[in-house]
């Protein structure tokens, strides 16, 4: 054969890759069987988005970083001979807020120890204290990418922002729900834009109250300049302030951000709300502490049905219907909630949600605010609607003691594996294969590394059966407030699906 011939073969290969199919001619003019088929193959590049932890003094953050072992070696575009393996965080400008008149800030100020991490399976931390703690962008490369994941947990001790807030960093997107928001005299819920790309961004966010869309201004075309982030306060944002369930959505007419909401209420406490799970007929809402004093339901429509939706408790012992909370009506474009009084009765649960008419499958999304604690001594969490793990995900910054882990398998029976990584500062991982019954909720409280020092990420990693939801637990009780936060499992997208091509080329002889 020919060297030119071996060119154009390699060249349609190539193609291939890309395009998902190749079409080869041999010399004398037989075309080569075609087929298309994909792989998945561990990605090459992940980024993440950090927000401004606290304006409060007294705060005390801690990142923690952390790539798992067992992704591969290989990358969706080829290995790179130059480029070294990292994972790092950079600072992100302050920008002014929506609607207001502030000046960027520029006197920053980054954590003490860059969260860099070096090599798979060891969670890397780094401590940045007080109000003024910029928001943070990373990105990692390499086989660091495949599975990256950042914690960010902070303790604010005293004040209006009291509670312990947590939340994984999340990927920039184009579109957020986030139910459970309020615009109430009593809560101070901030979304959080940052961008972490090149080029400026452009956001819109539109407010939904139990009556519809909320009258607002200052809403469409805010920029996201590059590199920096944008804090909006939602009460500012319309003249139906007061309203206490509020959806918001959030996209962007350009560009990429990361989003995240803030929420501070003046006698509960305060936590981040993390992105809903996009709208769908069925939803999973896990790890609901079994001491929750509180929990109430946020749900919204935002197609143009209404949604009746069947409310049920997944426990460790089986599925049931709450009292008295059996099921929601959501209209149309509106914000439903509805109060879960007793709902857990002393054991850990998630809620499942499902169309009461299975025939009548409305898509929606929702959250739960959860409640711990009575009187002046509360603290308030905030769990969305998380999707199944598909491949894998992970929560990093796990403590020896006060973190638990909640596995939910809605429909049928699923076998998981669970690894505790090698501590921060010491301690050897180790893994547990898990059978979760269909119907229940198995929760874990005692897979910790052995020799642990420092803090620890615990990844799930779906084996065999039907689809899991998880959910962590950190709880950090301090002066008699039983300050807690709740972070469910999103999958780590390590891999990507990739084109390839199959061809016959005995025909090329």
């Amino acid at each position: 054969m020919k060297r030119t011939t071996l060119s154009l073969i390699a060249g349609a290969t190539a193609l291939a890759a890309v395009t998902g199919f190749a079409a080869l001619t041999a010399p004398d003019g037989t075309a080569a069987t075609e087929t298309k088929a994909t792989t998945r193959l561990p990605v090459e590049r992940a980024g993440l988005v950090c927000p401004a932890p606290s304006t409060s003094e007294v705060a005390e953050t801690r990142y923690t970083s952390y790539t798992p072992t067992g992704t591969g070696t290989g990358t969706a575009t080829g290995p790179s001979k130059t480029e070294q393996p990292m994972a790092l965080l950079r600072i992100a400008t302050r920008g002014p807020a929506a609607g207001g008149t502030g000046k960027t800030d520029k006197k920053t100020k980054a954590p003490k120890v860059p969260a860099t991490v070096t090599t798979p399976g060891k969670p890397v931390t780094a401590q940045a204290d007080g109000g003024s703690v910029p928001a943070l962008t990373g990105a990692a490369t390499g086989t660091l990418a495949p599975g990256w994941t950042v914690q960010q947990t902070t303790v604010v001790p005293a004040g209006g922002a009291r509670g312990l807030l947590g939340l994984g960093c999340g990927a920039p997107d184009t579109d957020f729900w986030f139910p459970a928001a309020s615009t109430a005299k009593d809560r101070q819920d901030y979304v959080h834009l940052t961008n972490p790309d090149d080029s400026a961004a452009v956001a819109d966010i539109e407010l939904y109250g139990p009556e519809g869309a909320l009258k607002s201004q200052f809403t469409e075309g805010i920029p996201v300049p590059a590199h920096s982030t944008v804090p909006v306060l939602l009460s500012t944002l319309t003249s139906e302030a007061g309203r206490k369930d509020v959806t918001v959505h959030v996209t962007t007419r350009s560009g990429r951000v990361g989003a995240a909401v803030a929420a501070a209420d003046d006698k509960l406490g305060s936590d981040w709300i993390a992105p809903a799970a996009d709208p769908a007929s069925s939803a999973v809402l896990p790890g609901i502490p079994a001491d929750a004093t509180s929990v109430r339901l946020v749900a919204f429509a935002p197609g143009d049905d209404d949604a009746d939706l069947k409310v049920q408790l997944v426990t460790p012992s089986g599925t049931i219907v709450p009292a008295g909370a059996d099921s929601l009506h959501v209209k149309s474009g509106m914000t439903a909630a509805v109060d879960l009084p007793n709902l857990t009765r002393g054991t850990v649960g998630s809620l499942l949600l499902t169309p009461s008419d299975p025939k009548k499958p409305i898509p929606v999304v929702a959250a739960l605010q959860v409640v711990r604690g009575k009187g002046e001594n509360t603290e308030i969490a905030f769990i969305p609607a998380t999707a199944a793990v598909s491949a894998r995900a992970t929560v990093a910054d796990n403590r020896a003691k006060g973190s638990t882990l909640s596995l939910t398998a809605p429909g049928a029976d699923a076998q998981v594996k669970v690894t505790a990584s090698a501590g921060s500062e010491g301690g050897t991982p180790v893994s547990k294969t898990v059978t979760v019954k269909g119907g229940t909720t198995t929760v874990l409280t005692d897979l910790v590394p052995a020799g642990l020092k420092g803090s620890y990420a615990l990844t799930v990693e779906p084996v065999s059966g039907g689809k899991i939801h998880a959910a962590r637990t950190l709880a950090l009780p301090e002066d008699d407030v039983p300050m807690f936060t709740i972070q469910p499992f999103v999958d780590d997208r390590g891999t990507v699906e990739v084109p390839t091509a199959h061809q016959d080329l005995g025909v090329l002889g």
